[in-house]
């Protein structure tokens, strides 16, 4: 059996950039869920500070999320990130051990 995956992205934007990046990672929710590998996407922002960005996601396998990151909307953010961040983006990979909830 294939092992979920979580992916925690931390994105660290440059303040003049702050809401600019909002927007863009907004942009990536719908189409990203309407992934066929994609259990759950999610974008937050930090109470303390808003220039951080934390997304997190979970896949049903390894293979999905390697197909997500060569979707055309994934390829060009990915190319005007570093002229917005403040720091370098941060992924942390998981394996899921517990089953993801869904919702009803």
């Amino acid at each position: 059996m294939k092992k979920k995956l979580s992916l925690v992205a931390f994105i660290y934007a440059k303040p003049e950039y702050q809401d600019e990046l909002a927007t863009k990672l907004k942009s990536l929710i719908d189409l990203s869920r309407s992934e066929a590998g994609c259990i759950n996407y999610d974008l937050h922002q930090s109470s303390d500070d808003p220039t951080v960005f934390i997304m997190y996601e979970n896949w049903h396998d390894r293979s999905d999320l390697d197909q997500h990151f060569k979707m055309p909307y994934i390829q060009e953010i990915m190319k005007i990130l570093p002229e917005m961040l403040r720091a370098p983006l941060v992924m942390h990979y998981l394996d899921m051990l517990s089953n993801p909830i869904t919702s009803s």
